[in-house]
């Protein structure tokens, strides 16, 4: 009777620490799914793709299986924005460009940046991130390069950049 007693207690004991700690990853994981929902949303918003649609529903899921599930898509989705984000179209121009302009971190006014943008460019072209984040000398060199793609993209091509585009063989 008395061992019957202790295997019952070890039982309840060991499903009470495996449920503790099942809700202690489900938790993380849900943490870790929202941050991956956030960091692939912004890459995918600067290369100018459709964001992926999310309801959020993992936020409401309990069963552990499920949440890995949705955590492993989202790290694919992560990943994929990753690779999109890591290659500019015009990355060899952009170097080049940046090559004959400032430190990425260039903060002298009225230009800012490796890229060399003034209030007006950023304004037009990365109306977000200089709200978040402010003027482009702390943005990363991809973020710049992805809002000089946005300026090329909407038909203004090397221009703003000409003497250094000339130099650069791209005019």
């Amino acid at each position: 009777m008395r061992f019957t007693a202790v295997l019952s207690c070890l039982v309840i004991s060991l499903a009470a620490a495996s449920t503790a700690q099942s809700q202690s990853e489900t938790a993380s994981l849900k943490k870790k799914i929202t941050k991956m929902i956030v960091n692939t949303h912004s890459r995918q918003y600067m290369v100018g793709v459709r964001l992926t649609p999310t309801r959020y529903l993992y936020k409401s899921r309990r069963k552990l299986a499920v949440i890995r599930r949705d955590y492993r898509w989202w790290g694919m989705k992560a990943k994929q924005s990753w690779v999109q984000f890591v290659n500019p179209p015009h990355r060899r121009d952009w170097l080049c460009i940046h090559r004959f302009e400032g430190s990425w971190q260039d903060a002298n006014d009225p230009y800012w940046g490796g890229l060399q943008m003034d209030r007006g460019f950023m304004r037009s072209y990365a109306p977000l991130k200089l709200l978040h984040k402010g003027w482009a000398n702390v943005w990363s060199p991809l973020e710049q390069m992805w809002v000089a793609e946005r300026a090329h993209r909407s038909g203004r091509g090397f221009g703003p950049w000409p003497n250094t585009a000339r130099s650069c063989g791209l005019l």
